[in-house]
């Protein structure tokens, strides 16, 4: 029975990782498709669709998953357009929030993201609404070497607008225009765990322990959405 027991745990655990892996696979191809689309389906130009590649193979995505992205995305098959929206609003506790959507249906989307605004207490904006709020950068996540300082160092000698030691990892912060650059600079001297454009708060919101509960969940809810590629805040969570 124990064996059974142990079996039955084992099979429930593998379904959610697969379930979760199979969710993180869909977004990203809809983003790659989205980035083949708008700039076509070279790497060495269209630095968007490099950065979505890239971030499908650290995520182990089949090599033919991300071939076969590209090749619907640039007329090289039949699919559906994605197209790349933001979205703005406020959630619970007046927290500003921009969402990142890839969709093929503009009205679904909007329709369903309203629905979890409006359910949570919050309101779903006009572009430009939250915006404001927050500044558009490049953002890298390079692995932290044991000569820290010296390593710091050498990343602000790049030109970048701010370097940050987060655990084992440096944040390596930039101005949009110059993310491709950046990034082309560090991978022949670093391993980059991660790179792209991010919106980040210029303030932040404090919250009691009750309040980060509920904009915890509000933001997974969003986050666990089929089309939502990212979902920024300013709020402390």
């Amino acid at each position: 029975m124990s064996g059974h027991s142990k079996w039955s745990t084992i099979k429930h655990k593998k379904a959610i990782e697969d379930n979760r892996r199979g969710k993180v696979f869909t977004k990203l191809v809809k983003a790659i498709m989205v980035a083949a689309h708008e700039g076509g389906s070279d790497m060495t130009t269209n630095f968007k669709l490099r950065l979505c590649v890239d971030k499908a193979k650290q995520a182990n995505m089949p090599k033919k998953n991300i071939e076969r992205a590209i090749e619907k995305a640039s007329g090289e098959g039949s699919a559906n357009v994605f197209h790349e929206v933001i979205y703005e609003g406020y959630g619970q506790s007046k927290v500003a929030v921009i969402i990142e959507v890839a969709t093929d249906n503009k009205n679904r989307i909007a329709s369903e993201l309203k629905q979890v605004f409006d359910k949570s207490g919050g309101s779903l904006g006009q572009t430009g609404s939250v915006g404001f709020l927050f500044d558009k950068k490049g953002k890298i996540l390079v692995e932290k070497r044991a000569k820290e300082e010296e390593q710091m160092l050498e990343l602000i000698d790049l030109g970048v607008l701010d370097v940050t030691v987060v655990g084992d990892l440096i944040e390596v912060l930039t101005e949009p225009k110059k993310l491709f650059e950046i990034k082309n600079k560090l991978e022949a001297k670093y391993k980059i765990l991660e790179a792209g454009l991010v919106f980040l708060p210029k303030n932040v919101v404090e919250l009691n322990d009750g309040e980060k509960d509920k904009v915890t969940n509000f933001l997974g809810v969003l986050e666990d959405m089929d089309d939502v590629q990212q979902v920024y805040c300013n709020a402390k969570i």
